[in-house]
């Protein structure tokens, strides 16, 4: 096994915890769960629907993978967290079906859990093959 490579991409949002925006090891790239928070202005109010949050969510793990020079054609699997499970999770894959095509679409966990940092409605981690 070579070595991790630890990555915090210009452009990306600001951590809201100690992490690596992503890792790789052996051209597998663990990117970590990001938030609906605004990679220009953390301080900028999150978007009040689930809609506007996984955009916002998937857009953040768009820049992630960039700064890897990678893209969501890469994506092998995500794992996807959301709060009030029954009311979000039709909305957040409405809004998540449009980020890969029907015949590309990663393996994939959805957990509703109590609660997220900055009070978001959802995160999603991934991981990634160069």
């Amino acid at each position: 096994m070579n070595a991790p490579l630890f990555f915090i991409p210009s452009g990306a949002p600001t951590p809201v915890a100690p992490f690596s925006h992503a890792v790789e090891v052996d051209g597998w790239c663990f990117v970590t769960g990001q938030m609906p928070t605004h990679p220009d202005d953390d301080a900028r109010p999150l978007a009040p629907d689930i809609e506007g949050q996984t955009v916002r969510v998937m857009e953040n793990l768009k820049i992630v993978l960039a700064g890897l020079k990678l893209g969501l054609e890469h994506v092998v699997c995500a794992r996807i967290y959301i709060t009030d499970f029954e009311a979000n999770y039709g909305r957040m894959n409405a809004v998540y079906a449009g980020y890969f095509p029907p015949d590309r679409r990663p393996a994939r966990t959805c957990i509703g859990v109590t609660g997220l940092a900055r009070g978001a409605m959802v995160e999603i981690d991934l991981l990634a093959k160069r």
